[in-house]
């Protein structure tokens, strides 16, 4: 079958997006990883599926796959991108949408500036819920990876972090320790790892190693997730500014109970059609 797709990024984080509202196809994980290989497909960090809704009270279902054909629960830049897209597509003319996904609903708008800000819900600080292996929740955890000790922040945004605080992220150990530290035993679903430097109380600079992808240009929930880390370890104020490789995004999480609001840009770079 030939599937229309839109390429697109957040902050260079990069997509595939696939109406499959008007297109009728079911995505397996072999489709997944020929569309995402950058050498003989499309190429792109993971596959955006826009779908009919399950339940009556949100506007669509956004699903998520993995380079590697796995799907998981949430993405923050993908979420942006979701947003501008079933705009641009007229599948929709609200300027606020509510989206169903594997972690729950979230609510997507377009700003006057054409950013897209995302109500990605409350972050989960209990270990069990993220799930995490620790006796007790703390602000933050002692946690050996390859024989170090690292004292390391752990929160899900709807997908498991842990947060690892570095000097310097231009020189974090992201290659070696990547890896190490998504496959902890201590994570039972693995886990997405951030290398956060505190610049001030409102800037951080950030590098995520994206569970099942490996390293990426941004990740939104990494930068909500690092940014709760922060707060709740008392470094950093309610609104905060992460500059990732690809760029910045603005978080804003005024504290337990509360969502994380999370602002950035949406890019769409060239739209096309791939023989499945």
């Amino acid at each position: 079958m030939q599937l229309r797709f839109t390429k697109m990024h957040g902050l260079g984080n990069d997509f595939v997006v696939i109406d499959l509202i008007t297109q009728r196809f079911k995505l397996k994980p072999h489709h997944i990883r020929k569309i995402a290989d950058r050498h003989f497909g499309i190429g792109c960090d993971q596959v955006l599926a826009v779908e009919i809704p399950t339940r009556p009270d949100v506007d669509f279902r956004y699903r998520i796959y993995n380079a590697e054909g796995s799907e998981v629960e949430q993405c923050g830049n993908g979420a942006r991108c979701f947003a501008r897209f079933v705009r641009d597509k007229r599948l929709t003319g609200k300027q606020r949408i509510r989206v169903e996904t594997l972690a729950g609903v979230i609510e997507l708008a377009i700003t006057d500036n054409r950013d897209v800000r995302v109500d990605m819900g409350e972050p989960i600080l209990e270990p069990a819920s993220i799930p995490f292996a620790a006796e007790q929740q703390a602000d933050s955890y002692p946690l050996e990876i390859d024989g170090e000790q690292w004292q390391v922040g752990a929160v899900s945004m709807g997908n498991p972090h842990v947060v690892l605080p570095v000097e310097r992220v231009d020189s974090a150990p992201v290659e070696r320790v990547g890896p190490l530290a998504e496959c902890h035993p201590r994570f039972p679903q693995k886990v997405n790892v951030g290398f956060m430097q505190v610049l001030d109380r409102q800037n951080i600079r950030l590098r995520v190693f994206e569970r099942g992808v490996g390293e990426t240009l941004a990740c939104g929930t990494g930068a909500c997730a690092a940014v709760v880390a922060g707060i709740v370890q008392g470094k950093l104020d309610n609104t905060v500014t992460v500059t990732l490789p690809g760029g910045q995004l603005s978080i804003h999480w005024p504290g337990p109970g509360q969502p994380v609001i999370m602002t950035g840009p949406a890019t769409t770079v060239f739209e096309g059609q791939i023989q499945l």
